[in-house]
């Protein structure tokens, strides 16, 4: 009977702590919805604004299009590649915020304003030489001539797309990006109207087609930065922390770390971009139609990912709070929320284009073309393997994420090269050209590699989570 009295108590006690993880956890959960939603569609409406400049553009002509198309493939190399060296500016920020350090919060800003102004110079004059870099390459003398009419008119919105993409990593930090959303759906219709206006030469403007299309872009950054900063200056919660208190004075500790921690980043994106470049390489050695369809079903990809990333940044964001407040049962939360929530978004994307993919297919590919039976079918069958890695890359981009939270950038990088470039491409070249499976082995190969870097990186999180949740306890 004593026992019976005894157990009782405890049986109550783990009932009730049950009940509370329960409620952390759903907590935890609303919060990163919160946290994300502003960012996935910040992310879907960027991509918004670059399909109607290539809308556009591609009623010039098709060698127009062709040369915009290797303008922004050179002009993203660079511009990946400052962008990651401003990341660590949200997990940094989200620490000190964590912490309720006002102070290192305005610090991290301005360490990032800076940083995005030392970045632009190398990307603009990368930019100014882009003709010369495509020449290089084998790319013919006209469609390199006209990229580098687009570049040019891109590399002067450089720096205000920069600072913009510091201020959001600030306003992310503090729990607030809507405004960087808000700012982003105003700039979809502007943008619109400008290369309408540009492109055409219409209202009595000159028509400056790819440049045109270019300088709207600019117009639009400097627009969207102009609005950013006042948000970040002027309005609450952003004016306490005083983001202009200081400006002048460089933070060279602070931009160290943003250089050792964010390198690794841009070098990690740089290698997964490229990857996928190397991929469209291999696809054309095949055929015209399994370049196509690989295009086809990368651009699906790509769109579901921002979804992702948007998960992304808020989980960088949620660990970088929990790690700020020494919470480490709140670092693994907040990992485990995002990553359930991100394979669930996935997994019904992943349905949903299985069950749509000749539909998608037909989109983008003109019926009346002579094999274009063939390059819809084989375009359906590669949406089918691209849909299998839609889970997988939302947990690598989610837990990549929270590595970010926790400054953790170095091992995901030495994951990248294992898992895309000495697996993934290795065995997408020998099941696509060798074997002889075509586009289709070569997306078996990304799925591969893709889901062998999530793995890699759920575990990585996982273990020093852990690690983080039992000194806490201890």
């Amino acid at each position: 009977m004593d026992k019976i009295i005894e157990a009782k108590p405890v049986s109550v006690l783990r009932q009730s702590t049950r009940r509370a993880a329960g409620q952390h956890f759903t907590i935890e959960l609303s919060e990163t919805v919160k946290l994300a939603w502003p960012m996935v569609l910040t992310q879907l409406a960027q991509v918004a604004m670059m399909t109607t400049d290539l809308a556009f553009i591609g009623h010039i002509g098709p060698e127009a299009l062709a040369a915009a198309a290797l303008a922004v493939t050179l002009y993203l190399v660079s511009f990946t590649f400052g962008a990651g060296l401003l990341a660590p500016i949200a997990p940094l920020a989200a620490q000190a915020y964590g912490a309720g350090n006002l102070a290192m919060v305005q610090r991290a800003l301005r360490a990032g304003l800076w940083a995005a102004l030392m970045l632009s110079f190398p990307i603009i004059a990368f930019a100014f030489r882009g003709e010369q870099i495509l020449l290089a390459f084998g790319q013919a003398p006209d469609a390199a001539r006209l990229a580098q009419q687009y570049l040019i008119g891109l590399a002067l919105g450089v720096l205000p797309a920069l600072w913009l993409q510091a201020i959001r990593n600030f306003m992310s930090a503090v729990n607030r990006p809507e405004p960087i959303l808000w700012i982003t759906l105003a700039a979809i219709p502007l943008n619109a109207l400008l290369v309408y206006l540009l492109v055409y030469g219409k209202l009595g403007l000159p028509r400056l087609e790819l440049f045109g299309a270019a300088l709207a872009s600019t117009l639009v950054n400097c627009a969207m930065f102009l609005a950013g900063f006042w948000f970040a200056t002027m309005r609450r919660p952003f004016r306490h922390y005083h983001v202009l208190a200081d400006l002048w004075q460089l933070d060279w500790p602070f931009l160290r770390q943003l250089i050792v921690i964010g390198t690794p980043i841009s070098i990690a994106s740089l290698m997964q971009y490229g990857v996928l470049s190397a991929a469209a390489l291999l696809a054309g050695l095949i055929s015209t139609s399994a370049l196509a369809a690989h295009q086809i079903a990368l651009q699906i990809t790509v769109i579901t990912s921002m979804i992702a990333f948007g998960i992304s940044m808020a989980v960088a964001v949620r660990v970088g709070h929990a790690v700020g407040r020494s919470d480490g049962s709140g670092i693994q939360r907040a990992g485990l929320a995002a990553i359930l929530l991100g394979t669930l978004i996935a997994a019904l994307l992943t349905v949903a284009v299985i069950v749509a993919r000749f539909e998608i297919a037909e989109l983008f590919l003109d019926k009346s073309a002579g094999d274009a039976d063939a390059t819809i079918g084989l375009t359906a069958e590669l949406l089918i393997v691209a849909a299998s890695l839609f889970v997988t890359d939302a947990a690598q981009s989610i837990a990549a994420g929270g590595l970010r939270g926790l400054k953790d950038t170095r091992v995901p990088l030495l994951f990248v090269g294992i898992a895309y470039w000495l697996i993934g491409f290795s065995l997408g070249y020998v099941l696509g050209l060798k074997i002889g499976l075509g586009a289709i082995g070569i997306w078996i190969g990304l799925s591969i590699g893709t889901t062998i870097y999530a793995g890699l990186l759920v575990l990585r999180f996982h273990l020093l989570a852990s690690r983080r949740a039992l000194r806490a306890v201890t």
